[in-house]
């Protein structure tokens, strides 16, 4: 009997200690990153067991011709279109899947107001593949994301 107990506090802690180690893993995805446009900065969040990330800077965050926050004007919902972009959520309900990768999410591009499936690869701690594509993944286009260097607090 006691082997059978210590038998399975062993295989919790392996597991346990797995857990925390591809939690840290997971979790190298958390920050502030530019896309290649450079017309936005994305923060990444972890909610719960899953990923998002939202506009946090835009290059131009004001209509030129009214001076108010830019909208999500290309929406389907029209309800939607006088949400601000600033703050916007565009990356949804990434799980890591392992060896660097995220999957199972979506990216919502605001200049054409589509979702797509989306995936993520760390090809480097500041670098980011974001492939977006509809159905199969070679049926999409991979944007390259770099990470932003915050400043550090004093």
């Amino acid at each position: 009997m006691k082997k059978v107990i210590l038998s399975a506090l062993v295989s919790l802690m392996l597991v346990s200690v797995s857990y925390a180690q591809n939690s840290e893993e997971a979790n190298r995805l958390i920050g502030v990153w530019e896309p290649s446009h450079g017309k936005a900065k994305v923060k990444i969040d972890k909610i719960g067991d899953k990923f998002y990330g939202r506009i946090v800077w835009l290059k131009t965050a004001k209509n030129p011709e009214t001076g108010e926050p830019r909208v999500d004007k290309n929406n389907p919902d029209e309800s939607l279109r006088n949400t601000p972009l600033r703050g916007y959520r565009i990356l949804k309900d990434f799980v890591y899947a392992g060896e660097d990768e995220w999957s199972e999410g979506t990216i919502y591009d605001p200049e054409n107001g589509n979702t797509y499936s989306c995936s993520i690869k760390m090809t480097d701690e500041n670098t980011l593949d974001i492939r977006g594509y509809i159905g199969v993944s070679a049926l999409g286009r991979t944007d390259i994301w770099k990470r932003l260097k915050m400043p550090s607090k004093k």
